[in-house]
């Protein structure tokens, strides 16, 4: 009898593979494309012979970024699925070089969609109780996000609430009140400086979380972790690899997983 809990594990960021396609138009390099993902988080988040689901993808998220709605699609939106800025507003593609629609569609295709149809079948088909969708962030918000200059927490738990984990006028939380601060107080007894953990802030969750609890109704929550909890501080590099920093944090957040699971299992 397996003993996988019943949670979905999404990780549509941590890819660094290009296209090739598009190889040839891109301004960005290898390193670069690498920062602009989230570093080691298949790694962090690896969870796949624990759980009921997971899901990641190979390609960087500079190609095709599976947390952002279908449309708009270039050059309506430089941070949509298809992008053509990074987070701190540099060019993507060279000047001219930006995906027509015929390149657009078959990227979406054959990336975009079948990431999503793969979350709706395990939804359907798996016993899944609670899904995450997980990221890693930037210690500072940059000059063009709305935290711009800011230090972040070191977990930032979203459900499309306020930072109480309650419902804002007009929208739908995600995942209850209740569960959502459950999980923070379990990160802040594994992760217990001040200030470790913030609810909704600086982000409330994406795309996947949002589109995929309204057709289901299967709760979800963004889990963003931030990078120098893994990424050595160049000053003071230490002895361990960032693999290997990488890879206990990964035991240190099953452990909050687990710990969650017991208070919320009925």
């Amino acid at each position: 009898m397996s003993t996988n809990l019943p949670l979905l594990i999404s990780v549509p960021h941590g890819g660094t593979e290009i296209v090739e396609s598009v190889r040839s138009r891109l301004l960005l390099t290898e390193d670069d494309l690498a920062f602009y993902s989230d570093p080691l988080t298949r790694t962090i988040f690896g969870f796949q012979n624990r759980v009921a689901a997971y899901i990641d993808t190979p390609v960087s998220r500079m190609i095709v970024d599976l947390n952002r709605p279908p449309l708009p699609v270039p050059l309506h939106d430089p941070d949509g699925v298809i992008k053509t800025k990074t987070f701190d507003n540099r060019d993507i593609y060279k000047s001219g070089e930006v995906p027509d629609m015929h390149l657009i569609h078959t990227m979406v295709l054959s990336h975009y969609f079948p990431y999503h149809q793969k979350i709706d079948e395990y939804l359907d088909e798996l016993p899944v109780k609670i899904a995450f969708d997980c990221h890693s962030m930037v210690p500072v918000g940059s000059e063009n996000q709305k935290d711009a200059g800011k230090c972040r927490p070191l977990i930032c738990l979203g459900n499309n609430g306020d930072s109480h984990g309650r419902e804002r006028e007009g929208t739908l939380v995600t995942c209850s009140q209740e569960w959502i601060r459950m999980l923070a107080e379990c990160f802040r007894k594994e992760f217990p400086s001040e200030n470790a953990v913030s609810l909704n802030k600086p982000f409330s969750g994406g795309f996947i979380s949002n589109a995929h609890f309204w057709r289901k109704s299967i709760p979800w929550i963004q889990i963003e972790i931030n990078r120098t909890l893994y990424e050595p501080d160049t000053a003071t590099p230490g002895l361990e690899t960032i693999e290997q920093r990488a890879i206990r944090l990964r035991e240190r957040i099953w452990n909050v997983l687990k710990n969650f699971y017991e208070c919320i299992r009925v």
